[in-house]
């Protein structure tokens, strides 16, 4: 497919994305265009080839590792040993001196409130508002329109008033345990009101005053019948809105219509995992986006319950403090960005010799750019009130790699004019090589880290890759249960907290991934913040509200604090354990179960990719739970399948009759989208194909990851517009 380029500082540049940069990006940043062309061929003449020795650099140590385990195969693990060749090839390094980070002028949302993150596709419009949109959640529809309540979620039509008078005795028990009352319960409330900026509350009894009064912390409308009521609890606020003419509050004793929820403190716009992006025209969509988030103008319309209504950012809300004085607080989450690992390159622009130029050197300066619009406001709301822009940085392999990204960033801030550090630098913690080097990657960018988590499926995906030589591994299910991976989460926690990170920066803990499964996920998640994480990521809005319930019971402040007082090991050898099927013997029944989940939860995700260009989806499982899937999940899938088919306890011929009938599973529970192109019965469309790469060549794809080949797959589906 022919693409117009047009030539800026050497470089040839896409035409539709050089149009974008500079009509729509750079205007009102103070940037030209010329300086911003010369910065980016910079980076580009001086960080390609270091980011190419890199990746050699990963090639080089599979290598050694793989002939490490071919020569043992089949052996017990000698730990001894295994760290010392690990040592001996760099992969694994001496851990220095004790350090905290020295990270700056980080916003409270990252510094000191603790809460639900959101990921969601930057090049989903409607998507990114929501999620930025999150801050504040009903309550009383998290509970009404879910399973939270333990009963399936309500029918399309009609109001359920029991279903209802459930919801309000939650909520009230929750007002009860957060901001109990002097003497009295919420269930008893008749009224609210303020005076001499104190809350005081008419119950059945009399009046009634907060245990803690200090909890209240606003009000909108007259002290005698008010609005709304602010309280706050562990850094979280939560409103009570109060509405006699509502539907809900007319009915209620206390006129109560709403209690709306503090919930997504932080939200990361994803140009990476969740997204398709393999050319020019993708990559401005994500670019296009982003500038509308950090401008404030993004909009969307949207037909919703039979009405059309365009959705934008949400404004402040306002609010009369105690002491009369008007206050505001953010209407919409913390907004980060994901930008792209240093694997892939992009069609977008191409270098002096006519290749690819590496996507994430792209991502680096032009999300950074766009975010000049948010630091450079003179007025309206801001995204971040402290002049920060927050990148957060996905599938870095040990600390040379993390060094390589501070000098990126440092390099953009440059070319931008920026102070050092503006750029703070989310850290996850997502390859094996960054987990048994986790205190050594925080060093290499200590002045800049604003964020550490843990995502255990890429984790899992690479552990399975790293060590596939080893032999085969534990089912997926099994994978929880292994030594590694809760040492891989206790010491994400534990080195956090030894460099410093609580009151600078998050540690955050990965997805819960069943959408609508809120019930499970109220009774599991309270486990993220007792378990020291001050973030956790949640796949939507809803399960946002519902899970910012867990940070009112948990106090992750002084439960931090407890866990940095401990003199827990540090359980390296735990985390470096390989997750052998060594000794298990499988049934047959066991292994094609397993075989079919994998098989059905890849096609599943990858025929919407490279089809439909949809980078995450929730696809039903084989029990028909809707599951979100992105790359992290395609790459442990296939990994997982590649294992077994390596070693020998499945064929190449057992896979492809998986495939075949899990396609047309697949091709079932997708009936009803019209805009589907079935798999079966010929299995020669480019998705299918797709996934046979990633089985069967996924033990030669980079670092197994599932990247390659989707943008392969896709840039051919998209060339030729028909799905063979």
């Amino acid at each position: 497919m022919d693409v117009e380029r047009v030539e800026r500082a050497g470089l040839q540049v896409d035409a539709g994305l050089a149009a974008f940069v500079e009509g729509d990006a750079l205007p009102g940043t103070g940037m030209d265009a010329d300086r911003f062309w010369r910065g980016l061929a910079g980076i580009v003449a001086d960080l390609g080839p270091v980011n190419r020795d890199l990746l050699a650099r990963r090639e080089w140590m599979q290598e050694q590792i793989d002939a490490w385990h071919n020569a043992r195969r089949g052996q017990l693990q000698d730990m001894t040993a295994y760290r010392a060749f690990l040592t001996r090839i760099g992969y694994l390094l001496p851990e220095g001196a004790d350090f905290r980070i020295e990270t700056e002028s980080t916003d409270p949302e990252i510094a000191s409130i603790s809460g639900p993150q959101l990921v969601v596709p930057i090049t989903n419009a409607r998507y990114a508002l929501n999620a930025a949109n999150a801050r504040w959640g009903s309550l009383y529809d998290a509970l009404y329109g879910t399973d939270a309540l333990g009963a399936a979620s309500p029918a399309a039509e009609g109001y359920d008033a029991r279903r209802g008078a459930g919801v309000i005795a939650w909520a009230r028990d929750f007002l009860d345990r957060t901001f109990p009352l002097d003497g009295a319960s919420w269930r008893d409330l008749r009224a609210l009101g303020i005076r001499d900026g104190v809350m005081r509350a008419r119950v059945a009894a009399g009046t009634a005053t907060l245990a803690d009064p200090s909890a209240y912390r606003g009000h909108v409308g007259p002290g005698d019948a008010p609005v709304s009521v602010v309280l706050r609890h562990h850094g979280l606020h939560v409103v009570i809105d109060i509405d006699p003419s509502h539907p809900v509050g007319r009915d209620d004793p206390a006129h109560i219509a709403d209690v709306r929820l503090e919930a997504a403190i932080t939200a990361i716009m994803d140009c990476e995992d969740s997204v398709s992006a393999v050319d020019a025209a993708d990559k401005t969509l994500a670019y296009s986006n982003w500038l509308g988030l950090m401008r404030g103008d993004l909009a969307q319309w949207v037909d919703k319950g039979g009405r059309r209504f365009e959705r934008r950012l949400a404004p402040d809300l306002a609010f009369t403090a105690p002491d009369g004085r008007p206050v505001a607080w953010k209407g919409r989450a913390l907004m980060m960005v994901r930008n792209v690992g240093h694997l892939m390159t992009t069609p977008a622009v191409l270098d002096p010799s006519g290749a690819e130029i590496r996507e994430g050197l792209l991502d680096g300066l032009v999300t950074v750019t766009i975010a000049l619009h948010d630091l450079r406001k003179a007025e309206g709301p801001r995204n971040s009130t402290t002049g920060a822009v927050y990148v957060v940085k996905p599938k870095m392999h040990g600390p040379e790699e993390v060094a390589f990204t501070d000098r990126l960033f440092a390099r953009v801030e440059d070319v931008l004019g920026l102070p050092r550090n503006t750029v703070k630098l989310g850290l996850m913690d997502e390859e094996r090589r960054t987990s048994v080097n986790l205190k050594e990657c925080i060093r290499a960018a200590k002045s800049r880290i604003a964020f550490i988590n843990t995502g255990f499926l890429d984790r899992m995906a690479d552990e399975i890759f790293t060590s596939g030589e080893a032999g085969p591994m534990v089912r997926k299910g099994e994978m929880k249960l292994q030594p590694w991976l809760a040492a891989y989460e206790d010491r994400n926690v534990d080195i956090g907290l030894a460099c410093g990170l609580p009151g600078r920066a998050q540690i955050g803990k990965g997805m819960w991934d069943m959408p609508d499964q809120m019930a499970a996920m109220l009774a599991q998640k309270a486990a993220h913040p007792e378990a020291g994480a001050n973030c956790a990521w949640v796949p939507s809005p809803t399960a946002a509200t519902l899970h910012a319930t867990h940070y009112h019971q948990v106090d992750v402040s002084a439960r931090q604090a407890a866990l940095a007082a401990e003199a827990r090991p540090d359980r390296l050898d735990d985390l470096l354990t390989i997750p052998l099927a060594l000794g298990r013997d499988y049934s047959d029944a066991e292994i094609r179960d397993e075989l079919l989940n994998n098989a059905q939860g890849i096609l599943g995700y990858v025929v919407r990719w490279v089809d439909r260009g949809i980078g995450c989806s929730k696809v039903p499982d084989l029990q028909d739970i809707g599951r979100m899937e992105d790359r992290a999940t395609c790459r442990t899938s296939a990994q997982a399948i590649n294992n077994w088919l390596q070693h020998g306890l499945i064929s190449e011929a057992q896979v492809m009759d998986a495939l075949r009938e899990m396609a047309a599973v697949v091709d079932r529970q997708n009936a009803g989208d019209t805009g589907y192109c079935p798999m079966a019965p010929d299995f020669d469309g480019y998705a299918f194909q797709a996934v046979c790469d990633l089985i069967f060549m996924g033990g030669f794809q980079p670092s197994g990851y599932a990247d390659p080949v989707l943008h392969q797959r896709r840039a051919q589906k998209k060339a030729h517009g028909e799905p063979r």
